[in-house]
């Protein structure tokens, strides 16, 4: 999942991105309200973190033009602003949540998750593929009764390759949802952290769900391999 966060403060913008990716989410970083509205209007995003004091364009007047042009990505505040009518007023904006600094990472991962549980009400608690099985919010994944061990990469790819079964869905796909938007690396790192993931999840149970579509890219075997 890719999260966008808005955020001037760098130290702040480096910790929260440092935590998410840790997480396995994707994670891009605007340093003001005018660049942050632009990634939210055209970005793919499970959820935006927005701070309320923001050079360029402030954050209430970013999620009042993202509601005031329908786009319903779920908002978290994070802010200084501890008062209980900037709290309001960011609410009545559009705003889905809203946490003071300063704050401590384990609540804001707790916050984030449970604003995409409540946003995302059609998507199964538990992805499945056969005996394959992923809970986001728990961070846990494995086969039947066995946990499998993954690293947040390799849960980030497991998790849009589950949300996905049947599906062809190319290198490029997963580049942008499961690493950076803009990544400038070696797009065959997907090829490498495919095989990881295959010698985790297949090999150890003689199973093939990941197929290579060549040419194309990965499908997940939706019955699990």
């Amino acid at each position: 999942m890719r999260v966008l966060v808005v955020e001037d403060e760098p130290h702040i913008a480096a910790a929260v991105e440092r935590g998410l990716r840790a997480e396995g989410f994707a994670v891009d970083i605007a340093h003001d309200g005018e660049r942050g509205l632009f990634l939210a209007r055209y970005g793919d995003y499970a959820a935006i973190i927005l701070d309320l004091m923001l050079p360029g364009r402030n954050g209430y007047d970013v999620c009042r033009t993202l509601r005031t042009e329908d786009v319903t990505t779920p908002v978290l505040i994070l802010t200084a602003k501890d008062g209980e009518y900037d709290e309001a007023d960011a609410l009545d904006l559009g705003a889905d949540d809203y946490l003071t600094k300063p704050f401590t990472f384990v609540v804001l991962l707790a916050r984030v998750r449970a604003l995409l549980r409540r946003t995302a009400p059609q998507r199964p608690a538990v992805l499945r593929a056969g005996d394959l099985w992923l809970d986001p919010g728990a961070h846990r994944c494995g086969r039947g009764d066995a946990t499998l061990d993954l690293t947040p990469r390799e849960f980030g790819l497991l998790e849009y390759l589950l949300g996905h079964p049947d599906t062809v869905v190319s290198k490029a796909e997963l580049l942008h949802h499961v690493w950076d938007a803009g990544f400038e690396g070696d797009p065959n790192i997907v090829e490498v952290y495919v095989g990881y993931l295959r010698r985790k999840i297949d090999t150890p149970y003689d199973r093939n769900a990941i197929e290579t579509v060549r040419g194309v890219g990965y499908r997940l075997d939706g019955r699990g391999g």
